[in-house]
């Protein structure tokens, strides 16, 4: 494909973005260090807001979810857009006690599946570890959050070779409990009991990355990640390369839009990145909370004052794209499609329909996406699930549980939908942010 210089760069920072957004977390964190290198205040929920036409603002839940938005100059008639993702992608969760003790000195590590991952996909990689881990605050209901990430390879999980499993290609199920354990090497008696003293290997480790005590560390949530680097592939250069592109490529798509927004509205822009999408949404800081709707009640209460139907008048003036990427047509598996609603990467963003509603799209919604992008001098493709094979649903639907609004459900294509490393089109993702930044000019 042909990039201008700024496609270049957008790209770029695309691929370092996901390099550093390794979790849930560290994701949150990259959003926030852009908010805050483009002038966005941070807000605490717990606090008194304080807001202005045209400011620019965020605030952050569980350290995992992140909310920014653009207040507009009438944010009743003008409504919210909203470009919702997640941070949130299928990973390996290390258990309390993760260590296992094994023959010759080989510690493993006792992990629990998070989301509905590939499993094989995992095995002989190297693996990092990030998360967070939770150290004493100012009391004991409000503990201090540090952030991790180890930025090396630490642990891998190995296959068991084929001269011990003849059958592993004609099929293989994987115990998560027995297979996917990952190993994180092998020590003398005398490093062993050290690390038990210091709370074992994993924290040790840990707190030697963050220059702490380990014995300060009360908890922690640390995941493993593939440590290998987002790249570029094909015979052009088309096609990206990374873990977690679904849906953290949505996530900064929008973020990419939302800063580059300059023009005054009256319409609220908002960006809203959920965490626990592949989980349900069901926790606090889940599409299924009220989180965002709260923030909407909030902000049109302080902007616009008492009257008791302004939220639910901006609620019906506003529209959602719910981004969440979507599945490509697939060369070796045609029968598993639609015959006549499968895009393809480089065919531009996909509106995304379902008629049992797991999606939010409707016409209406279709509609405005659609006219969308052809402002944006950008094509569109339609998913439909094949009418044998059962889809999931995203946050569109889920969102729409705690308030009414307009909206459509729309992602990028990609190739391995929660594979260790996904494949997508950067021409795919130049066209999202061109059309999520001709929505928030609206």
């Amino acid at each position: 494909m042909n990039k201008t210089n700024s496609d270049n760069a957008l790209c770029k920072r695309l691929l370092d973005s996901l390099d550093k957004s390794t979790c849930n977390f560290m994701a949150v964190a990259e959003i926030e260090t852009r908010l805050l290198e483009n002038g966005f205040i941070e807000l605490f929920q717990e606090n008194v807001w304080s807001l202005e036409c045209g400011g620019k603002y965020y605030f952050k839940k569980n350290d995992s979810s992140i909310f920014a938005f653009i207040v507009g100059d009438d944010v009743v008639s003008g409504g919210f857009h909203i470009i919702s993702a997640h941070s949130d992608s299928p990973c390996f969760k290390l258990k309390p006690n993760a260590e296992i003790y094994g023959d010759g000195g080989v510690v493993s590590l006792n992990v629990e599946k998070y989301g509905g991952g590939i499993l094989y996909t995992w095995f002989d990689r190297p693996l990092s570890i990030s998360g967070r881990v939770m150290v004493a605050g100012e009391d004991a209901l409000h503990p201090r959050t540090l952030l991790v990430d180890l930025k090396r390879p630490v642990a891998t999980i190995p296959h068991l070779a084929i001269h011990f499993n003849r059958g592993v290609n004609e099929g293989n199920p994987l115990s998560v409990q027995k297979d996917m354990k990952p190993v994180i090497g092998y020590f003398s008696p005398e490093e062993l009991a050290a690390y038990k003293e210091q709370g074992g290997v994993v924290r040790s480790l840990v707190a030697y990355h963050l220059e702490i005590d380990p014995r300060t560390i009360l908890d922690s949530e640390l995941c493993l990640y593939p440590a290998e680097p987002a790249g570029v592939v094909g015979a052009t250069e088309e096609y990206f390369q990374s873990a977690r592109i679904d849906d953290l490529s949505m996530a900064f798509a929008g973020l990419e839009a939302l800063l580059a927004t300059t023009e005054k509205s009256n319409a609220t822009r908002v960006l809203a990145i959920f965490d626990n999408e592949e989980t349900g949404s069901g926790t606090k800081q889940g599409a299924a909370s009220p989180v965002l709707r709260d923030a909407m009640e909030r902000i049109v209460k302080i902007m616009d004052g008492g009257d008791e139907q302004n939220i639910y008048r901006a609620i019906a003036n506003s529209f959602m794209i719910s981004a969440d990427n979507a599945h490509a047509w697939h060369p070796n598996y045609n029968e598993k499609y639609d015959p006549t609603n499968h895009p393809v990467i480089g065919g531009g963003p996909v509106i995304k329909i379902n008629a049992n509603c797991k999606y939010m799209t409707d016409a209406q919604g279709s509609a405005v996406f659609s006219q969308l992008c052809k402002e944006a001098g950008v094509e569109c493709q339609y998913f439909v699930n094949h009418a044998d094979v059962a889809g999931g649903s995203t946050l569109g639907n889920i969102s729409s549980s705690q308030f009414d609004i307009r909206g459509v459900d729309m992602g990028a294509a990609i190739w391995a939908m929660h594979s260790a490393r996904e494949t997508a089109g950067l021409s795919d993702y130049i066209d999202s942010v061109k059309v999520f930044t001709k929505f928030y000019e609206k």
